[in-house]
């Protein structure tokens, strides 16, 4: 069955809402967690559930996650027996104009998608975090004899106007879609939750090449799945919702969207609690994701008792290559080849690869993008009024965002930086 299955990875969304954070790259491509980028869990996903035949589809800003699966995720297939991971670009057949709607990007792909002749098709998002067996799907829909299968999870009702609500009967049946309401409709018998699509779709192929052929030529159509497809069908095919089982197996599923800077950050500090929802150390399901020749992380200068002066993390990731060279962070996600120089401190923040934090500067509650280098003495987080001067970023949630587009002026950064710490000085 996995076999006769070819999976879908929509990664074409510009992201608008994570700006500045996706100025340049693609949503997919956004750093999580230190180590990862936020595609490396729907691809562990489909590894992890026996899925041997993906397509992922691109289109705004691909190029550094078209790079990060070829460098990181080319190595788990083999060509021989018929597995691939492609990276398939726009392709522009219709009017030359970019993908109108998730249904529009299928359709045209269909030639990519049809030429190994599968049974089933799943069509998932590139965008989210969250740890998911699909076959235990497919089998649901191949046993329910469904023309379309929908993933489905229980959100609160507030949160519900941003997805497609689904009504569903008690064998699990779909009878009712309503996209992004302003009035969703409630789950029987609980005012205060909603049933909601998760953005993953399993059709019958032969199925999903009609349907999209059918949209292609609907005139005022959006080409999209949750808008078009689904409630143009519900009533005439057979139309399932599969509830969503998460495979942390833990107190409560785990499924982010993080679309938004607030969501984003709130996802990242979810990982730095005792016993986080999303367990990254779980080795029956590992998330996979490019892993460079790095050297072990390295903490510095507390051998001479001077505690001003200590390298060291608390409630934190520290990932390989970073050197904690003197300065202190706290309840942080630090990414590789990080430079924390000495008396620095760095509270409840992210920081990307590369970035360099010089003496005496204090950040707090701010995302740095790559390669960044903050001077030394500089403030971030303390007062807002002052960042938003800067010209930074600032979210609805107090979050200070620093893109390399607006990197702090670092001229004469190199004369306050430690210098490499080979040797304890």
């Amino acid at each position: 069955m996995l076999r006769n299955t070819t999976a879908v990875v929509l990664a074409g969304g510009k992201g608008t809402r994570l700006e500045p954070l996706t100025l340049d790259r693609a949503k997919p491509a956004v750093p999580f967690g230190g180590n990862y980028r936020i595609v490396d869990f729907v691809l562990s996903n489909a590894i992890n559930s026996g899925l041997r035949r993906l397509l992922v589809l691109t289109q705004y800003k691909a190029l550094s996650l078209d790079r990060h699966i070829n460098l990181g995720w080319r190595q788990y297939f083999c060509a021989e027996l018929g597995e691939f991971l492609d990276v398939v670009p726009p392709q522009q057949r219709i009017d030359e104009q970019w993908y109108q709607g998730t249904a529009d990007a299928v359709y045209q792909n269909i030639f990519v998608i049809e030429k190994d002749r599968p049974e089933y098709v799943i069509i998932l998002a590139g965008d989210h975090i969250y740890k998911m067996n699909y076959l235990s799907m497919i089998q649901f829909h191949k046993e329910m004899e469904a023309d379309l299968t929908v993933g489905a999870l229980t959100v609160d009702r507030d949160e519900a106007k941003q997805f497609g609500v689904i009504q569903a009967d008690e064998q699990g049946r779909i009878v009712g879609f309503q996209e992004k309401p302003d009035q969703p409709q409630t789950m029987p018998g609980d005012d205060d939750h909603c049933f909601a699509s998760m953005g993953i779709y399993i059709f019958t192929a032969r199925f999903l090449f009609e349907q999209l052929c059918r949209d292609a030529t609907e005139p005022g159509s959006q080409h999209d799945f949750g808008k078009n497809i689904i409630p143009s069908i519900i009533d005439s095919h057979r139309v399932f919702a599969f509830p969503f089982r998460d495979e942390n197996r833990k107190r409560q599923a785990y499924w982010r969207d993080v679309g938004t800077i607030d969501a984003y950050y709130e996802a990242n500090m979810d990982l730095i609690t005792v016993d986080p929802l999303l367990n990254l150390y779980d080795q029956n399901w590992p998330i996979r994701t490019l892993q460079p020749n790095l050297p072990p992380p390295k903490f510095v200068f507390g051998s001479d008792g001077n505690l001003e002066r200590c390298g060291q993390a608390i409630d934190s990731i520290v990932c390989p290559g970073t050197i904690l060279s003197g300065g202190r962070v706290k309840r942080s996600v630090i990414s590789s080849n990080v430079r924390v120089n000495s008396y620095a401190s760095v509270e409840e923040s992210i920081l990307f690869q590369g970035v360099n934090i010089g003496r005496h500067a204090r950040i707090r509650r701010a995302i740095i993008d790559k390669e960044v280098s903050i001077p030394a003495e500089m403030e971030i987080g303390y007062d807002l009024d002052v960042d938003r001067r800067r010209g930074f970023t600032i979210s609805p949630g107090g979050i200070v965002v620093i893109s390399r587009n607006d990197s702090p002026n670092v001229a004469d950064d190199v004369l306050y930086s430690d210098p490499p710490t080979t040797i304890l000085r």
